[in-house]
């Protein structure tokens, strides 16, 4: 009898799923050799196998959700209307199979049950459903609680006697910046190479990079460290994971984004933002993206958007099909305060305190298509090109009040693209503008003096306008700027500063530097030095360039170099080759001056990144101290240097000696040989002894003619 039970459970289940259980041929069914997927044998369970099934067959309904806490009203009269309702909700969020809202009524009184069903397309869309619903508050008696409904028998499970919890003893954690606490303050760097990724320590006194971890197929596609670098965060199909530490990498949190392909972290470490697109069911649809922003530390979701890739695509430059990375762009200040992304005709402002609209709407501007966040303030500048007889403009907006601190009308515009300086003292406006004749384009600088009275604006030109910009790049925590101009392939360099001594000139050219193999520059993070690179057609070609001297420090060469990273400190520099070639694969560390410590040839090298230093803790004070005594300081470090120095020569020097006793060795042994031979080579020469035959050496004299030729000599009598 039980037998008939269960397998009527099973007919009904497979009814559910659309399988024609009738037709199914289980004896066709066979498991690989020496695999069972988790299902024992009839043999070694016995009736065990049949309760392993049921939950095998209860399970699998991972596009279901139950939405509990909902009103109870009259089947006859207002559940039509409350389903609508809920069917509005969740068809934003994903897309309800047909017939696929399930709301069960009492028998009795003809009213709901304060819960219903409801079956999406797919487990993803189930699981963003929970995500983003539960806690929805429909009014102030009824806040949804969503679960999935494979979890329903977990619950049924909890027992209804209460037990304490198990104490479970506190186990502190590693220290998160306990890496910077180094004594030789080495600075750590990731690599992916191949399926390993790792974490190393750059040891340039010892001429090496020492492994600090290590890990195979730590993430699916690629690896970021948090702008602080307190987190590494790897990406997988089922979501993100940050990992920390000096050298053990934990995980501390993972979130939940299916097809997670980007991610970007807010600049105080408070916020992780990730990015998903997927096809649309609808041949003639558009992708949908699904954007989730997540509190770091707890790893639940604090806001997400979902919507068509048009949707996300407004003023993109780039990005992935049509949308521009990152979508939500966030404002510098290190408390996270304000987020903002751009749509047709508005920029919307979030603050993080409600995840909402500043003043619950967004600023409305016509046809504006950028903007920009200063790095350190909550100011932003967004650009309109011209339209109709309205000219172009940039403007600057304060949040969160949204008052306008400056704006510039432009004409003439072809394009426009905004610099920021690291610390948001300068804003430099780059305009390309056509000429009268409409047939070549010049280009200007607009530079917005942002820390005084009422932002001054410098109009700024090229002594040649009609020179092409090649890059553009301001100095970090400076007031100098650099820019590439000319034609390729030998553009110029040129050097400009923001002061000047008699202040009659706000702009001051430094030098130009003629043509020069670079079309990309790089700056140290603590300024002053700057690379000026060769890449891709120009072949690795790297120039470091001391900008107070006005002096060329070394000119070198990375073969096919694609990447340049400086380490956070400015000390170091990393050059990589990355697999866009097929060859040279690897990366090379130099010193800020260009000199060469090390090469590590990978095959398959794809990323190279600098673990990022939070900001200094000491005051201005005691910086400007340290700095007006540093003999005092550094003496402690060049002893150290010293003995690390002796210490590499001793090294070297017992790799020399041990080369010429290996070299030594093999000779004598040789020699022995030589002698234990000696009596068969007699042997062998019936009796000569070839070994002790002498030899002279004669000097010989060899004429060779080398030329005649004939000449006649007249004499005059």
């Amino acid at each position: 009898m039980a037998d008939v039970m269960v397998m009527k459970e099973i007919e009904t289940t497979a009814s559910f799923l659309g399988i024609d259980f009738v037709q199914l041929d289980l004896n066709s069914i066979h498991l690989p050799p020496g695999q069972d997927f988790g299902i024992p044998s009839d043999d070694e369970e016995g009736d065990k196998n049949l309760n392993k099934d049921l939950e095998l067959y209860s399970n699998g309904f991972g596009n279901i959700i139950i939405v509990d806490n909902l009103p109870e009203v009259d089947a006859k009269t207002k559940k039509e209307k409350l389903e609508d309702v809920i069917h509005r909700i969740y068809s934003q969020i994903g897309a309800i199979k047909e017939n696929g809202l399930c709301m069960p009524v009492d028998p009795q009184t003809q009213s709901t049950l304060g819960y219903c069903f409801i079956e999406f397309n797919t487990p993803e869309e189930a699981e963003f459903a929970k995500e983003r619903t539960n806690g929805y508050k429909l009014d102030k008696r009824h806040i949804f609680a969503v679960n999935m409904f494979d979890d329903f028998d977990t619950f049924m499970k909890v027992s209804d006697q209460w037990a304490p919890p198990e104490f479970k003893p506190y186990t502190p954690g590693e220290n998160l910046q306990q890496w910077l606490t180094d004594e030789k303050s080495r600075d750590q760097f990731v690599i992916r190479a191949g399926s390993d990724t790792a974490v190393l320590s750059n040891d340039a006194t010892q001429l090496k990079a020492e492994p600090v971890y290590k890990r195979a197929f730590w993430t699916e596609s690629f690896v970021q460290w948090s702008p602080l670098g307190t987190y590494l965060a790897t990406l997988h199909r089922q979501g993100a994971t940050v990992w920390g530490g000096a050298s053990t990498f934990n995980r501390l949190m993972r979130y939940a984004h299916p097809q997670v392909k980007l991610i970007d972290f807010s600049p105080g470490e408070k916020y992780l933002v990730t990015y998903s697109s997927h096809e649309p069911s609808n041949p003639c649809g558009a992708n949908m993206v699904v954007i989730n922003i997540f509190d770091v530390r707890t790893g639940k979701v604090k806001r997400g958007f979902k919507g068509s890739a048009d949707d996300f695509g407004i003023g993109a430059t780039g990005g992935v099909k049509g949308v521009s990375w990152p979508v939500f762009r966030w404002a510098g200040d290190k408390e996270d305060k304000y987020f903002a992304r751009i749509g047709k005709n508005i920029i919307s402002v979030y603050e993080t305190e409600t995840f909402s609209l500043i003043d619950k709407k967004s600023l409305k501007v016509e046809n504006v298509v950028d903007f920009s966040w200063s790095p350190t303030d909550p100011i932003f500048a967004l650009f309109v090109p011209e339209l109709g007889d309205h000219p172009a403009r940039v403007s600057l907006m304060q949040i969160p009040s949204k008052d306008e601190l400056r704006q510039k009308n432009l004409f003439s515009v072809s394009e426009c693209k905004m610099y920021w300086q690291s610390n948001g003292d300068y804003l430099a406006v780059k305009v390309d503008r056509y000429t009268k004749t409409k047939k070549s384009i010049c280009t200007g600088f607009e530079l917005f003096c942002i820390r005084e009275r009422d932002i001054p604006i410098e109009v700024f030109e090229l002594e040649n306008k009609n020179d092409k910009i090649i890059a553009f790049a301001w100095e970090p925590k400076g007031h100098r700027f650099a820019i590439i101009h000319g034609d390729n392939p030998r553009p110029d360099i040129s050097f400009y500063s923001m002061r000047s001594v008699n202040n009659t000139d706000k702009v001051k050219k430094l030098t130009t530097l003629k043509g020069k193999q670079a079309n990309t520059l790089f700056w140290s993070p603590a300024g002053r030095f700057i690379i000026l690179a060769g890449l891709k057609g120009f072949n690795g070609q790297l120039e470091f360039y001391d900008v107070d001297e006005l002096e060329t420090m070394a000119t070198v060469e990375h073969f096919m170099a694609t990447d340049i990273e400086w380490d956070p400190t400015g000390r170091y520099v990393g050059t990589a080759v990355t697999s866009v070639h097929e060859m040279e694969n690897g990366f090379n560390i130099w010193s800020f001056n260009g000199k060469l410590f090390y090469r590590i040839l990978k095959d398959h090298f794809f990323q190279l990144l600098w673990r990022p230093r939070p900001p200094s803790v000491l005051s201005p004070e005691k910086e400007e101290e340290i700095a007006k005594n540093l003999k005092k300081y550094s003496m402690k470090y060049k002893v150290e240097d010293q003995d690390v120095s002796m210490l590499l020569s001793e090294q070297d020097r017992d790799k020399r000696r041990m080369l010429k006793d290996e070299w030594d060795k093999w000779v004598n042994e040789w020699k022995h040989l030589h002698e234990v031979e000696k009596l068969e080579r007699l042997e062998l020469r019936d009796g000569e002894a070839s070994d002790e035959e002498e030899y002279e050496a004669k000097e010989v004299e060899v004429e060779e003619l080398l030329d005649v030729s004939e000449e006649v000599l007249s004499f005059e009598e």
